[in-house]
């Protein structure tokens, strides 16, 4: 990984409060989902979640599975396995592998069930702890898991405010967390990456040198994106040479022809928000 060091301070007080919080209620929780973005498999995972989780079971779930380059994203799940993790990688749009993750749930749970059988006592339900980055698709997954709307969805970082119970089902409750993120993104490429697929807001980084970094990392990896969605055969190193070619391409112009570079930039945000532009994984194991 590429660890240029930058200083971005990106740490609302919710996110402090939500770190108190969950300590202060590990000890009802059984199984924690960790949710991390099939994209960046890196850059997504929370900075010393180990320390805050302790020993609790753990799901590793990688999201936008369908929007990653799985030959690349394989290269994660397989690390993560090598560490132990148990990886779930899901479509949060099409209920894609939600029996899975149940079922590898209720598995977690045997041992500790069996030893309650074997008490008298009956099987209690699974309380299960969902956390991750900011906008990485916990509040989707609650609502399918749940089969109804539970929680608000958005495509904005820093929807859910606070901890909450959601029932599932007869056997599993999930406590619902805002997103977390570390106090100092300390690794110009960490940072990037979480602006580029809209983990931070906008405003955090500049927005040109996201859009930037995105054209760089298409060309270096996926060239054929640029050709397909923007005309283009590769990013210049004269950058407004490509902004311009793109501008053209794409109608984004003002009075005499100039083209409007802010329109440019909302057009490659929006190609990555919205999914049009997929197949990618920016994180890169090397």
């Amino acid at each position: 990984m590429n660890e240029n060091k930058t200083n971005i301070n990106w740490y609302p007080g919710h996110m402090a409060k939500t770190k108190r919080l969950i300590s202060e209620n590990l000890n009802l929780i059984d199984v924690v989902y960790e949710l991390i973005d099939a994209r960046m498999p890196y850059s997504s995972k929370i900075k010393d979640i180990d320390g805050l989780l302790k020993n609790k079971k753990r799901i590793l779930i990688m999201t936008k599975i369908d929007l990653c380059d799985m030959n690349e994203t394989n290269k994660w799940i397989k690390y993560y396995e090598s560490l132990g993790y148990s990886v779930i990688g899901l479509n949060l749009e099409s209920n894609n592998n939600l029996n899975n993750l149940i079922n590898l749930t209720n598995k977690l749970m045997e041992e500790e069930n069996k030893k309650r059988i074997e008490k008298g006592m009956t099987k209690r339900k699974t309380r299960v702890l969902v956390v991750g980055i900011p906008n990485v698709g916990k509040s989707t997954l609650i609502n399918r898991l749940a089969g109804k709307k539970v929680v608000n969805v958005g495509n904005t970082p820093g929807i859910t405010k606070n901890l909450n119970w959601i029932r599932v089902n007869n056997d599993i409750e999930l406590m619902d967390t805002p997103g977390i993120l570390w106090p100092k993104l300390d690794s110009d490429t960490v940072a990037f990456n979480l602006a580029s697929l809209t983990a931070i807001k906008e405003n955090i980084l500049p927005l040109d040198k996201v859009v930037i970094y995105i054209l760089n990392t298409l060309d270096k990896y996926y060239n054929n994106i640029l050709k397909d969605r923007y005309g283009i055969d590769s990013v210049d190193s004269d950058i407004e040479l490509t902004l311009d070619l793109i501008g053209k391409k794409r109608g984004c112009l003002i009075k005499g022809g100039l083209v409007d570079y802010d329109k440019v930039y909302s057009i490659v945000m929006n190609d990555i928000k919205s999914g049009i532009i997929k197949g990618i994984t920016f994180d890169r194991y090397e």
